[in-house]
């Protein structure tokens, strides 16, 4: 069985962002700012996997990411409360973004910039604790495929 870790995941494009932080840090708020991203145009195409509880799994070299089944189509929404949205089944993920992270800084060392899960070597971006991760995680949609 694929093992449940505390993160929230939206298919952005053609892969899933995995949003990790500890509790109250935002994930759910990215989600959600990445979802609304694409219905105003500045994403070409978002779409909930999973929000607050995430199964993970290797799987031919990549890492797969599927809402846990209870909560599948559910994302909380704070002062709202839970709303139900359109989600993928499952999607491979491409990005992980760890929120209030420790290691985030100005200039991110080399080493900061990836992550190993489920023996699977991803790229990261740290996010500093109160830092727009909605614009960061833009700018680095925008510019992934560019040298830096």
């Amino acid at each position: 069985m694929a093992p449940t870790i505390h993160a929230s995941a939206v298919l952005v494009g053609r892969s899933a962002m995995l949003i990790r932080g500890p509790s109250g840090s935002g994930k759910s708020r990215l989600a959600l700012a990445l979802l609304q991203a694409a219905q105003s145009g500045a994403l070409p195409f978002a779409r909930l996997v999973a929000d607050d509880r995430a199964l993970v799994e290797a799987c031919n070299g990549r890492l797969l990411v599927r809402p846990a089944a209870r909560l599948a189509g559910l994302i909380e929404v704070r002062g709202l409360g839970i709303r139900q949205v359109p989600c993928e089944p499952v999607a491979v993920v491409g990005l992980v973004a760890d929120l209030d992270a420790a290691d985030a800084a100005r200039i991110p060392a080399a080493a900061s910039r990836t992550c190993e899960i489920e023996r699977i070597t991803l790229p990261r971006l740290p996010v500093a604790a109160g830092q727009d991760a909605l614009s960061l995680v833009l700018s680095y949609l925008q510019n992934a495929d560019k040298p830096a």
